[in-house]
């Protein structure tokens, strides 16, 4: 894969992470997305393209804690997005 196909990949991603459909998972993934999509590498940005194929509310259940992913979702990148929309303090400093 080369450094073009990894940076199309990318600008799809940025639009699909916030068309999602519903506006919580726009939020979830689009902000996820926004601040670290350049770090990512090709597995997951793999990882990351199926996540976005997911139904969004069963995605949402599983950001949300109510629902565990299923083993094709429960991946690097999604511990990745769940540890960023972790916050153990205030956010706004």
């Amino acid at each position: 894969m080369t450094d073009v196909d990894l940076e199309v990949r990318r600008r799809a991603i940025r639009v699909r992470a916030w068309r999602r459909g519903m506006r919580e998972m726009d939020i979830l993934i689009g902000g996820f997305v926004d601040a670290r999509l350049a770090d990512l590498d090709a597995r997951d940005i793999g990882d990351l393209e199926r996540l976005l194929d997911a139904e969004d509310q069963k995605a949402f259940s599983w950001l949300c804690g109510n629902a565990p992913p299923p083993a094709e979702h429960d991946t690097p990148v999604f511990a990745k997005i769940l540890a960023f929309h972790r916050h153990s303090g205030p956010i706004n400093i």
